[in-house]
């Protein structure tokens, strides 16, 4: 019977080399080819579902990289209220750089200052009645740099006239019973006014016109007559209107006048002066003959002692006639009243030059705009240190544009 075939593949007949040879190459193919996941895959598809495959791990080399977290971090800038620089910008320094062009031209010289320059106060007199009329806050600041652009440095605003404030008076709400002179204006009138003057370079002098005169349109006048508070006679300095004049010697007189000015002083704390004018004297010629130079000047000197002491920074100023005819025909010894500084009012054309002798000696020189055939002669005068222009035509503006034109 014939013999029975050997089951199997016959592998042990094949050389241990080629076998060896086989799988090598094998390997070799499944690493660089990508296909041992493949492999490991198909493999463990025939294993029972309960046995875990295990699969040879592969260590890596080590890593030469620092972790992220181990790397210096920039400082996290907290953001707050106030302003902060910019960062420069850091420019990599592997780029090429344009060259920085250096300007070949040396900053201007600032222009030289002219004649009316060097004034140390280019001033304008505008009327109590300027601000009235409801004139809101953007009306008076750009009324301010108005006057600026004209070359005017100094405001001076009248806050009294005629026996009433133009501000809202809690004095003369407790005094009088009224708090303001019957006129339309907006309470911050004169802060604006300040505020705009100061941000521009000005300075806002606070000018209490008519001093202790009044008129029978007064809302005092009644009162006044009542309590006795004026001299007797009619002043009239000036022609075509009659005066009235409160008498300082009154104490109620006296009073009203110190607080009325320290109320104003700390209520603009920031103002820059204080103005009166020819109206603060007696005239020569009223009834009677009497000499009041005395009290007058005991009075002003309490007045402006009240005023520094609630306010030390103001300044006290007068524009009045020369200080001779002052004394000899108004009782007002201004030399006597220790005032910081005196304006001589040069309106009286036919003594123009002596009354400039006296001006050069003091503040400064008052004008109107009927005299401006003499400004030249006043710039051009190193002596005269300001010049005050009082616009007699009622037209501040249109005087303002004209002395820009002038000194141009």
């Amino acid at each position: 019977m014939p013999d029975k075939k050997q089951s199997g593949c016959g592998c042990s007949s094949i050389p241990i080399s080629v076998i060896l040879l086989f799988l090598g190459g094998c390997y070799w193919w499944f690493i660089h080819l990508g296909n041992l996941n493949k492999i490991v895959s198909y493999a463990t598809s025939f294993l029972p579902n309960n046995q875990p495959a295990t699969i040879p791990v592969i260590k890596e080399a080590p890593s030469t990289y620092e972790p992220i977290a181990k790397l210096p971090q920039a400082p996290i800038v907290t953001s707050t209220n106030s302003p902060q620089a910019p960062t420069p910008i850091s420019t990599p320094t592997n780029i090429p750089q344009a060259p920085v062009s250096t300007p070949t031209t040396k900053p201007q010289a600032p222009l030289a200052q002219t004649p009316w320059d060097k004034k140390a106060i280019r001033g304008i007199y505008l009327s109590r009645y300027q601000v009235t009329n409801n004139a809101d806050e953007q009306t008076i600041r750009e009324r301010v740099r108005y006057y600026r652009a004209q070359g005017i440095n100094t405001l001076i605003h009248g806050v009294w006239g005629n026996g009433c404030t133009m501000y809202n008076s809690e004095v003369l709400q407790q005094t009088l019973g009224f708090k303001s002179c019957p006129n339309q204006f907006q309470d911050k009138w004169l802060d604006w006014m300040i505020d705009e003057a100061h941000k521009q370079g000005m300075q806002v002098h606070a000018y209490f016109e008519k001093g202790i005169k009044i008129d029978k349109n007064s809302p005092i006048y009644d009162m006044a007559v009542s309590k006795k508070w004026l001299v007797p006679g009619v002043d009239k300095t000036y022609a075509g209107i009659d005066h009235y004049v409160l008498d300082v010697e009154v104490p109620e007189v006296a009073n009203l006048f110190k607080k009325i000015s320290v109320e104003f002083v700390q209520k603009y704390s920031n103002i820059d002066a204080v103005q009166w004018d020819d109206y603060l004297g007696y005239h020569a010629e009223l009834p009677g003959q009497v000499d009041r130079t005395a009290h007058l000047t005991k009075f002003v000197q309490e007045m402006i002692a009240d005023i520094k002491k609630a306010n030390p920074k103001v300044s006290f100023d007068i524009c009045h006639h020369n200080p001779y005819w002052a004394k000899r025909y108004f009782a007002a010894d201004l030399l006597a009243w220790k005032v910081d500084r005196i304006f001589i009012q040069a309106y009286n054309d036919a003594n123009f030059k002596e009354e400039l002798n006296y001006a050069q000696n003091y503040a400064g020189v008052a004008i109107t705009d009927y005299q401006f055939s003499r400004l030249k002669e006043l710039i051009d005068n190193n002596k005269i240190k300001s010049i005050l222009v009082f616009p007699f035509s009622g037209k501040p503006e249109e005087t303002a544009a004209k002395v820009k034109r002038i000194i141009k």
